[in-house]
């Protein structure tokens, strides 16, 4: 068990990682940043609060400063906008690019042994970001791309997708 991971986002899916990382008892902290005050504060005591009923005991907790997170193994990514209608790729990429950066930074500031897992569109950008900011080895920036072969598989004919 790991003593604390970050996620960055509080959105649907922040929210949803930190849950499900505490749930599986991954961590003995799991700590969700956001930049919205309140946000990730008030998802977090919803879910530590549900710890009881699902059966878990790890901590969960949010803010909006990456000192929180100081000296967390592991940082998941899942800060960013997500594409608006007649938004095309390169705007997604430029807003997103500078995100990412900025978040990067922060890691690198607080956890600079920490394992990246960057889950952030578009996927193969953000992760070459997140890899120049912190300046780690490859080896520690990790890509996640499930959710994406997920909706691809979904959107695909029943005879393609079997």
């Amino acid at each position: 068990m790991l003593d604390k991971i970050a996620v960055v986002g509080a959105g649907n899916v922040g929210a949803t990682a930190a849950q499900r990382l505490a749930e599986k008892s991954l961590a003995r902290t799991v700590v969700m940043i956001d930049v919205v005050e309140g946000v990730p504060q008030g998802k977090a005591l919803d879910q530590w609060q549900s710890g009881p009923i699902e059966g878990f005991d790890t901590r969960v907790y949010g803010g909006q400063s990456y000192d929180l997170a100081e000296g967390a193994e592991v940082f998941v990514v899942t800060a960013g906008i997500a594409r608006k209608p007649g938004m095309s790729r390169d705007d997604l990429v430029k807003t997103n690019a500078g995100i990412v950066q900025q978040v990067s930074e922060q890691i690198k500031r607080v956890a600079p042994n920490a394992i990246v897992i960057v889950v952030s569109n578009p996927l193969d950008v953000m992760c070459y970001v997140a890899l120049k900011a912190t300046g780690f080895p490859r080896e520690r920036v990790i890509g996640n791309s499930a959710l994406n072969s997920a909706t691809s598989i979904r959107r695909l004919p029943p005879e393609v997708a079997a």
